[in-house]
């Protein structure tokens, strides 16, 4: 007999499965292998996976995010700004579904098209999940920011367009004056590329469809410049879409803020659990 701590236990584990069942049709073109860089980051990620984190059905509001996280476009910190931020949005009433997404390596196009497949996909199994196929967003750290606010902008169909985003001291723009440089050479490679660097520079890519949008950093980010999410901001404002935006005096770049020492962790969650209320 399996006792109910077991069953308790069971409950509490994602769902885990691949974005693509059949395995991804491009490949960026690495010649290393993915591999764990601690307990908590793996990096030059080659094969998408969803881990679906469900609520209770008592608790559930029909609410998902794909949650993405932040590393640069090198390596992924899966635990702090992934798994521990679905287990939150699990209290919350929303499924929190995190995407192990590709690594770019160059090949700007992959990220995006795992983000867009993954919002595709949690529409996909709304029925099955419990989830209101007109509630789901995207959410995504620092690099993970920048991938969630280019699937935000660059959304091909309504089945991809996320309906709002949580951008945590996001990588915004390619602007060289205020990029994070990691991120940019992963993705659109090094040198001036000024098509690449319009193209992926999200603040310039925001319309009247952008999703309502939280925006949440430090002033004091060394990392990624407070300007990516200024600009972001005043951009969903030129179009009249509706966004909030948090500056905390301090906690630098990566603080994750489920279950860290981030000084203003409880404000922030307070904010964002009723911000993600006030969507109904």
């Amino acid at each position: 007999m399996v006792s109910l701590g077991v069953l308790s236990l069971q409950a509490q584990k994602p769902l885990e499965l691949p974005l693509y069942p059949n395995g991804p049709a491009e490949s960026a073109g690495f010649k290393t292998e993915e591999h764990w860089v601690d307990s908590t980051r793996v990096a030059d990620v080659q094969n998408p996976v969803l881990y679906v984190y469900l609520p209770e059905k008592s608790k559930a509001t029909g609410r998902a995010v794909v949650i993405c996280p932040g590393g640069g476009y090198s390596r992924l910190a899966i635990e702090k700004e992934g798994h521990a931020v679905a287990r939150w949005m699990r209290e919350q009433g929303v499924a929190g579904i995190v995407l192990k997404y590709r690594m770019p390596n160059g090949h700007y196009e992959i990220p995006l098209k795992d983000a867009q497949t993954a919002l595709v996909t949690v529409r996909g199994k709304a029925s099955e999940w419990g989830i209101d196929p007109k509630k789901v967003g995207i959410m995504g750290f620092s690099a993970g920011g920048h991938l969630a606010s280019t699937a935000s902008t660059q959304f091909t169909s309504d089945e991809n367009r996320p309906d709002f985003s949580v951008l945590i001291y996001p990588v915004i723009t390619m602007d060289e004056t205020f990029t994070h440089r990691g991120s940019r050479e992963r993705l659109i490679g090094k040198g001036y590329k000024a098509d690449l660097v319009e193209r992926f520079s999200n603040e310039k890519q925001v319309t009247e469809r952008t999703p309502t949008t939280f925006i949440a950093l430090s002033d004091d980010d060394k990392g990624v410049p407070p300007a990516n999410s200024v600009e972001y901001y005043l951009a969903l404002k030129a179009c009249k879409v509706p966004g909030e935006l948090h500056i905390y005096p301090a906690g630098g770049h990566g603080w994750g803020g489920f279950g860290t020492l981030f000084k203003y962790e409880t404000e922030f969650q307070t904010s964002l659990a009723r911000w993600l209320k006030e969507l109904e």
